[in-house]
């Protein structure tokens, strides 16, 4: 699978989450610009995990997926299972049932975040509960790109 070189307009990798886009501020999922997407690719996929959290390893806040493919996803996506002023993406399953969950640990406590971000060649028909494992199951085959950026919070 090819690297996907991706940033998030307001952090870099590494750097802390910016507070609007985190539990503790407005939770609006960050804007996203993509550096090298394939002209094969004609969905992208975001999964946002927790992958400090104490309990469950890659705890899963965000799974968003058959965005069309762009060099751009815009800030802000409102929650919904369908997205239909992303073509018609879907939300899935995890800490936000259907919506960006950005990070918000127990205070006191810094916890690890991270953005893959997929390129696919196909959208993805997912049935039933639409969960990061059942996504990753079925996708896996499609995937042509992974990219991901680390934050950390609190």
């Amino acid at each position: 699978m090819d690297v996907l070189n991706f940033e998030c307009s307001n952090m870099k990798n590494g750097e802390t989450f910016p507070v609007e886009n985190t539990g503790r501020g407005q939770d609006c999922s960050p804007e996203f610009i993509i550096k090298n997407l394939s002209p094969r690719a004609k969905t992208l996929a975001i999964i946002l995990e927790d992958i400090k959290h104490p309990i469950f390893k890659n705890f899963t806040h965000w799974l968003i997926f058959n965005i069309p493919a762009r060099e751009k996803i815009d800030g802000a996506i409102p929650g919904g299972k369908i997205v239909s002023g992303l073509g018609n993406a879907r939300q899935g399953i995890g800490y936000g049932l259907y919506r960006y969950a950005g990070p918000k640990p127990p205070r006191g406590k810094q916890h690890l975040y991270r953005f893959t971000m997929y390129a696919l060649d196909r959208e993805i028909g997912l049935t039933g509960i639409p969960t990061k494992s059942r996504f990753m199951k079925i996708a896996g085959k499609y995937m042509i790109q992974r990219g991901n950026i680390i934050g950390k919070y609190e």
